[in-house]
C-alpha cells in the first residue's frame, strides 16, 4: 500500500496531537532536547535543574519529558516550554540560573522570558 499526500497529513496531524497538552493532563509540558550535542552541551544538568524546580514546588501539574536533537547544535542546551493553548517557547543555551527564572516565570507565571527564547511556534524573537 502507497502513501497518499493526504495520508501523510492525517499521520502528522495525529503525531501533533498526541505531543500538544490537553485540557486536564497539565498546565504546561517542558521538553530537554538530549541529543547528542545536547548531552554534550550540558543538557543532562539541565534537565536536572527544570526537574529540582519541579520537585523543590511540589508541582503535580507539569509534564516533563525530553527528546532527541532539534537539529540547532550552537544554541544547545536548549528547552522547548508549552502551555496549554499557546504556541511553544524555545529556549537556547540554558544555565541552571536561566532555567529558575524560565520556570517560575513562563512555566509559572504564564509569560516567556524573550532574553532567553530563539523562537516562539514558528516565528523568531527578538
Amino acid at each position: 500500500m502507497k502513501l497518499k499526500p493526504e495520508d501523510l497529513e492525517k499521520i502528522s496531524e495525529r503525531m501533533k496531537a498526541s505531543t500538544t497538552l490537553r485540557d486536564g493532563k497539565g498546565r504546561a509540558k517542558i521538553t530537554v532536547h538530549m541529543g547528542t550535542c545536547g548531552i554534550a552541551s550540558g543538557a543532562r544538568e539541565i534537565m536536572k535543574a527544570f526537574m529540582k524546580q519541579i520537585e523543590d514546588g511540589n508541582i503535580k501539574d507539569v509534564i516533563f519529558t525530553t527528546s532527541g536533537c532539534a537539529g540547532l547544535c550552537s544554541h544547545e542546551p536548549m528547552a522547548t516550554v508549552e502551555l496549554a493553548g499557546e504556541a511553544p517557547v524555545k529556549y537556547v543555551k540554558l544555565t541552571d540560573e536561566k532555567v529558575a527564572k524560565i520556570f517560575q516565570e513562563h512555566v509559572m507565571g504564564g509569560k516567556a522570558v524573550p532574553e532567553f527564547a530563539l523562537g516562539k511556534g514558528s516565528e523568531r524573537i527578538g
